[in-house]
């Protein structure tokens, strides 16, 4: 609006900073905070479901924190098998993914028969290698290459929820 010499805001991503192209200014950090979880040790324990809730509260919480910058790359890859296209993938070595890539047929109807001459392949890339990993997927045969952001990645086990249960003694 052009009429403050100065705003107080609370940064998280700095979207709202950007949006308005504002600059923060330098050693102008007031106050860092962070969020902690409080709970009763009898109210875990004794109430039904608070246990339950805490449960998902932080499997919610790590798998966000763990998905943050994280994007789902998906292409589609011509290929004779999925372990020829998993081997094009491999051989990029920041094409890991969390366990290595998924690599699926996909079916089209040619002549009336159908088939899997392409396979759609999916990786985990964190942003700062995005654009790379597209050029990547490009030169080794990816096309239609899809960019989702990711939102939650869970874990098999939440690590502060089997601390909590250590401390707990359960």
């Amino acid at each position: 609006m052009g009429i403050a010499d100065a705003i107080l805001d609370l940064v998280s991503s700095g979207t709202t900073l950007r949006e308005n192209n504002l600059k923060e200014i330098e050693g102008g950090v007031v106050l860092e905070s962070q969020a902690v979880l409080v709970a009763s040790r009898k109210s875990l324990i004794r109430r039904k479901g608070v246990l339950d809730a805490t449960h998902e509260i932080l499997e919610r919480l790590e798998a966000h924190l763990r998905a943050s910058g994280q994007f789902t790359v998906t292409a589609n890859m011509r290929g004779n098998s999925a372990e020829e296209v998993a081997e094009r993938i491999l051989s990029q070595t920041s094409f890991s993914g969390l366990q290595g890539p998924t690599v699926s047929p996909v079916f089209c109807k040619r002549d009336g028969k159908v088939t899997a001459d392409y396979y759609a392949i999916v990786i985990c890339v964190p942003k700062k290698a995005l654009y790379k990993s597209v050029q990547q997927l490009r030169a080794i045969g990816g096309s239609g290459v899809l960019i989702s952001p990711l939102t939650y990645i869970f874990d098999e086990e939440t690590p502060r929820w089997r601390e909590l249960l250590s401390n707990l003694g359960l």
